[in-house]
């Protein structure tokens, strides 16, 4: 028998190589002579560099500015031609010092620092995984890293941060990297929405970094005189409200082309050769619910392995869906590990050990 694994992470508990090895440990305790092939994956937020990574891509690490200025260590995955940027490990929410939120000023500046050391290595294709955010300042500090200058009326360049670009008069391009110009650069992210509005960067995301109604009120407009200033139909281009709008700069200054993040990884992965010959897919993030449906990885793994007829089932920390809605979708079946057990603290601080439980369980029923 041989199942391919390709879990997504569980957040705020094991990264997906390492849930992908517990589960690998579970089968091959249950069925010894089971071939696992471990694939974990990624949609464009966290982990992403990681999913590179473990497909053989070469991690580089960088010295970059954080979030709120501060200097952080990070990095990116190359692989020939190619850099796999991740917004989240480097002007991410994890990447705060602190944890200290700062909705109005963090920014983006070390994403286009990213960018332009991936450049300075030669790379001319370059994946960026949106997601995990701590900024919602439309990209700016992104392309400011990358020579664009966000000016006020009085020809002043504008501090970092979304709360700035309220005073934004002008966008100056004239010393955007020439770089980008001949490059190829993706935007990979399971984010879908415009830039502003009620469906916004702002409206829906800025909340969780720490936004009040106020402040999701001065994003928004601050965002709006932004895409003024550049390119005002590109607000509405789907994607353009990924990771706090970093998704429109990226679109309408860097002449990025969108795709789902799943897409993407598992190109970058191999996952459809990984397939061949296989009987079960696993797959599973730390929750499977109905946000799991719209876009996330596990939902990608699907729908590819049922293209290949082949069953897939998901592991997670705690399923929440329907089996007819797992049938509708593409899965066998759904497993979480609050139905071995029940205390959540006991899940999220033994989960590897759960898991591996857990998949034993799995193998034994559908081996």
């Amino acid at each position: 028998m041989r199942v391919v694994i390709a879990p997504d992470k569980f957040k705020g508990s094991l990264p997906a190589k390492q849930v992908a090895d517990a589960i690998a440990a579970g089968f091959r305790l249950a069925v010894p002579d089971v071939e696992t092939v471990e694939c974990p994956i990624a949609d464009g937020g966290d982990g992403t560099v990681a999913a590179a990574v473990a497909a053989g891509f070469t991690f580089v690490p960088v010295e970059a500015t954080g979030p709120t200025g501060e200097r952080v260590d990070t990095g990116y995955a190359r692989h020939g031609d190619t850099a796999v940027v991740e917004l989240a490990a480097v002007s991410g929410l994890s990447q705060l010092p602190g944890g200290k939120l700062a909705p109005l000023t963090a920014n983006t500046i070390g994403v286009g620092e990213l960018i332009r050391r991936a450049f300075d290595d030669g790379c001319t294709r370059i994946v960026l995984g949106l997601g995990g955010s701590s900024s919602t300042d439309g990209g700016a500090g992104m392309v400011a890293a990358l020579g664009v200058r966000l000016l006020d009326s009085h020809g002043v360049d504008l501090l970092p941060g979304g709360k700035a670009l309220l005073d934004v008069a002008r966008v100056d391009l004239d010393g955007l990297d020439p770089r980008v110009r001949s490059a190829s650069v993706v935007v990979a992210s399971d984010v879908d929405n415009p830039l502003l509005g009620e469906h916004g960067a702002a409206a829906v995301y800025g909340p969780q970094k720490g936004a009040t109604p106020q402040d999701v009120a001065l994003l928004d407009e601050a965002l709006r005189r932004f895409a003024e200033a550049v390119d005002f139909d590109a607000a509405s281009l789907p994607g353009a409200g990924a990771a706090g709008g970093t998704g429109y700069a990226a679109l309408a200054i860097l002449g990025a082309r969108f795709r789902p993040g799943i897409d993407v990884v598992l190109e970058m992965t191999g996952f459809e050769q990984k397939l061949a010959g296989a009987d079960l897919v696993v797959t599973g993030e730390g929750a499977v619910d109905e946000q799991t449906l719209r876009g996330k990885g596990p939902a990608g793994i699907a729908a590819a392995a049922r293209a290949r007829d082949i069953p897939v089932v998901a592991i997670a920390g705690h399923q929440a869906l329907a089996p007819e809605v797992l049938a509708r979708h593409g899965f066998s079946g759904a497993y979480g590990l609050t139905d071995i057990e029940p205390d959540l603290d006991r899940c999220m601080n033994n989960t590897a050990e759960l898991l591996e439980k857990l998949a034993a369980q799995v193998a034994t029923e559908r081996l």
